[in-house]
């Protein structure tokens, strides 16, 4: 059995500006730009009370927080601690899967240091961030990475929470089924329509039963209703996709999207060409002035194998998306993934939550 521990930093990017300058402690720091077409990147817990939370609309993060102090991110800085966080991860094992700079999971199972449990693995961790750093963390502790993601949102700020083998079935049966991963707003309604609040409520569909309605990720579902991932710690990965995306200063018609996609498919072939990487799967996303966003992908028979057909295949996918003739476009994105080499993927149009930054606990 595994032992693996979910570390999380704590409002990572606000705490790092609060940590640098003394003057905004205890006060509710936002990290972003305050214009009205900017998003917040970070929140300090003071913001939070207010209501303020990653990738909300920086004006509307203003309304809420009027005394909310608006800081520039400065991502090269964060990077660089995170780069600390990640030397403490590997004293103790390599072993080590970031998610973002601010989160990583750490399989433990053969902890280098000879410290005999994960529960005392994770203690050490957090106190050698905080006496390194001057941050604080949280962590969960559990037989797996989906178990232990849950764990370390459990106790925050600087907790730690311990999901033990036996206390899994008693854990799971009364959370809500938006704390699965994957849940997003969309999918939560669905399952509310079809009856299921809790992770307990699944328990009464069968494998075939959800299949039928999610698709392949209805094993998925069926599974982590029950505890069960398998899926290892993966120290590195590939990377599975390259994409561009623009906010523009006033909104824009179908037809500028067109236009903008059709500039950014010529840079996007470049740098693969670049990389010699050849994508199978072209994506497009968009969002609308009232926050609506949404993704449409097409995997043709063959690969683009030029920026023109790239162009064509991404203003083709425009004509998927169901806004109106009316809706006009705050954002736009393009992406290529699926590369050749890699096992491929299915095709799928899916909703997306309006999310610019991943967000931050």
């Amino acid at each position: 059995m595994r032992k693996i521990i979910h570390i999380d930093m704590d409002a990572f990017y606000a705490s790092v500006e609060q940590r640098d300058d003394t003057s905004l402690r205890g006060k509710p720091v936002i990290v972003g730009w305050p214009g009205e077409r900017s998003v917040v990147c970070a929140a300090s817990y003071e913001a939070r009370k207010f209501g303020v939370h990653s990738a909300m609309p920086a004006s509307r993060a203003k309304r809420l927080c009027p005394a909310g102090i608006f800081i520039a991110p400065n991502f090269e800085k964060y990077r660089t601690v995170s780069h600390q966080i990640r030397a403490i991860f590997e004293r103790h094992t390599p072993l080590v899967e970031p998610l973002s700079l601010d989160e990583a999971y750490l399989d433990v199972t053969q902890e280098l240091t000879g410290i005999p449990t994960a529960t005392e693995t994770a203690e050490k961790i957090r106190s050698e961030i905080r006496s390194e750093t001057n941050l604080t963390a949280s962590a969960g502790v559990a037989p797996n990475k989906f178990l232990a993601k849950i764990a370390s949102d459990w106790k925050k700020p600087d907790g730690l929470f311990v999901i033990r083998p036996h206390q899994i079935e008693r854990f799971l049966v009364d959370l809500p089924v938006r704390k699965i991963p994957g849940v997003g707003k969309a999918t939560e309604a669905v399952l509310i329509d079809m009856g299921i609040a809790t992770v307990g409520d699944l328990h009464r569909f069968t494998p075939e039963e959800l299949i039928g309605r999610f698709g392949k990720w209805g094993t998925r579902l069926w599974e982590l209703a029950r505890g069960i991932d398998e899926s290892p710690v993966v120290p590195s990965r590939k990377r599975k996709s390259w994409s561009s995306e623009n906010t523009f200063a006033q909104d824009i018609t179908l037809e500028e999207v067109a236009d903008y996609i059709r500039k950014e498919s010529t840079k996007l072939w470049e740098a693969l060409q670049a990389k010699q990487m050849v994508g199978r799967t072209v994506t497009v996303k968009l969002r609308t002035g009232k926050f609506q966003t949404a993704t449409r992908r097409l995997t043709p028979d063959t690969p683009p194998a030029s920026a023109e057909e790239l162009a064509t295949i991404g203003v083709q996918l425009l004509q998927r998306f169901a806004f109106g003739a009316e809706a006009r476009y705050r954002l736009a994105g393009l992406g290529l993934s699926n590369f050749v080499g890699e096992e491929e993927e299915e095709e799928e149009v899916t909703p997306e939550e309006p999310l610019l930054f991943a967000p931050q606990s």
